[in-house]
């Protein structure tokens, strides 16, 4: 599994123009299900998320994370996580999951971070999304699962 984390003052995302998810102070997260990924993929992905000590403590140094903070997520689907640049011009796909199995690991991902006691809201699975961030920092972190 594959996640973008950006650390945010706020987040919302959009479906034709109807808000459908947003987060105060927290994080942004992008995520995207690969071939291979199960429930415990998604899980452990989530939990390493929630301990990432990415937030300032009172010295002002990153040193707190998203449980220690009280801070909220904004999960959204992001399938072009999976993108594939290595030939020609346009990037292939084939590398994320198919949609019925993202879907799946994508709820399942912020079920997790809403069971650790995390507000957590997300976007649309499969929907044209419009996001709207204030990155904090910025601090914008890669996790991918398959890289120790």
């Amino acid at each position: 599994m594959r996640a973008l984390v950006q650390r945010v003052r706020e987040a919302q995302v959009t479906v034709d123009g109807t808000l459908v998810g947003r987060t105060g102070p927290g994080l942004l997260i992008l995520v995207c299900a690969m071939p291979g990924d199960d429930e415990a993929t998604a899980a452990a992905l989530a939990t390493k998320i929630s301990k990432l000590r990415i937030f300032r403590d009172d010295a002002g140094k990153m040193n707190l994370s998203l449980t220690q903070t009280g801070g909220g997520t904004l999960v959204v689907s992001q399938f072009t996580l999976a993108a594939d640049t290595s030939r020609g011009n346009r990037p292939g796909f084939s590398g994320a999951a198919k949609p019925d199995v993202a879907e799946t690991l994508y709820l399942h991902f912020a079920e997790v971070l809403k069971g650790l006691g995390i507000a957590t809201e997300t976007g649309r699975f499969g929907a044209e999304m419009q996001v709207q961030l204030t990155n904090d920092g910025p601090v914008t972190l890669w996790l991918d699962t398959d890289i120790p």
